[in-house]
């Protein structure tokens, strides 16, 4: 997922980064803030209050017309036609092996109206495949360099915002969104999507504005508690909920039926590869995205060895850190099926060391998703 620092490219908002104390890495073509004060004290103001992520290296493609849906429907795993307007989706684009292009939420904006935002790393890769693959003609439009989008996250963010928007933020359901007035600036996109299990809402609008935004937020947040967070916090606060990480957990050779996405995939309707991920799902796979807890002392990292009890290799793992709020090793990996069952014991060659460790019920911890 790191970029090469020859093609790197730069947040509109990266010398305010920088002024804030944000120590900057390459991160999915993007240089990004991995932490402005350290890793822990940004989880944990998440997990208790409110942090503020600047996620605009993210992807926005917009996909109109009488076509639109039909094109979605066919690109995608999840079922598109459910949407209202004001509702987000979480879904996949497969490729024609039952791999998985991207991970995307598909946000229905009016009829015939849709905004697909994609993953930062994947965003030339999507657009070429998205387009290419459209069978019916939709309208399409990439609006990745002209959108910012901030991930305001925490249990208390509601109550900082409100006094930015008209809109009454108490009012959004988890996974609707609404455009309103923000901070003065008219149809920003107010989401009440993120990726850490706190709550909280994601802010989309127009580049230009994104400094001012940035800075009306922390206005209004600061004084509460809001700080500002970055990457390494990002990460483990997704892997305390069990989000899969595109580029660790997903990738082109990953089937959402082995990643334990199968409630995305909806078989009553056509897609791509829909009838190998039909048997898959009928036949099982050998091996499945699986979550553990370490029971021993030790941090997990991506690429290490999971054994059986008896010493056999059984999978590896792509996720794994330490949770700041179970102050135990945690990760996902793919380990064969016949081990993959909650409760079975399992090991993790931590460096030579085969650390006790067990396969785990998702979410790690216990977190509400409505701020």
């Amino acid at each position: 997922m790191e970029a090469n620092t020859e093609t790197v490219k730069y947040l509109p908002l990266n010398d305010v980064h920088v002024a804030l104390g944000g120590k900057m890495v390459p991160f999915g073509g993007f240089m990004m803030p991995v932490r402005y004060s350290s890793d822990i004290n940004e989880h944990n103001a998440v997990r208790n209050n409110g942090g503020i992520f600047d996620v605009s290296h993210m992807g926005e493609f917009w996909v109109r017309g009488d076509h639109a849906l039909a094109a979605l429907q066919y690109l995608t795993t999840n079922d598109v036609s459910k949407l209202a307007i004001g509702q987000a989706q979480y879904s996949c684009l497969p490729n024609e092996k039952g791999g998985i292009v991207d991970d995307l939420l598909i946000y229905k904006v009016q009829e015939k109206e849709y905004l697909v935002v994609v993953n930062a790393s994947n965003i030339d890769k999507d657009w070429n495949w998205m387009t290419s693959k459209d069978p019916v003609g939709a309208i399409w439009e990439n609006r990745s360099e002209d959108t910012f989008l901030f991930a305001v996250q925490g249990p208390k963010v509601a109550s900082m915002l409100q006094p930015l928007t008209p809109f009454p933020l108490d009012s959004l359901a988890y996974y609707t969104f609404a455009q309103t007035e923000f901070a003065g600036i008219k149809n920003v996109i107010v989401s009440a999507t993120g990726y850490t299990g706190a709550g909280g809402f994601e802010i989309y609008g127009p580049m230009d504005q994104a400094e001012y935004i940035w800075n009306e937020i922390l206005k209004a947040g600061t004084p509460k508690g809001l700080i500002p967070c970055g990457l390494g916090a990002r990460d483990t606060l997704r892997l305390e909920m069990g989000y899969s990480l595109y580029g660790n957990d997903l990738s082109d050779e990953t089937s959402p039926i082995a990643a334990g996405l199968s409630w995305i995939v909806k078989f009553d309707k056509e897609f791509i590869a829909k009838d190998i991920l039909a048997r898959q799902k009928a036949e099982g796979v050998k091996q499945k995205l699986t979550a553990f807890v370490l029971e021993d002392k030790g941090v997990p990292r991506s690429g290490f060895a999971i054994l059986s009890n008896e010493g056999e290799v059984i999978g590896s793992v792509n996720s794994g850190s330490i949770s700041p709020v179970i102050e135990k090793g945690i990760g996902l990996g793919y380990i064969d099926s016949a081990y993959a069952k909650i409760g079975t014991e399992i090991k993790i060659d931590v460096r030579g060391r085969q650390l006790r460790a067990k396969v785990a019920k998702l979410p790690f911890i216990s977190q509400s998703v409505k701020s």
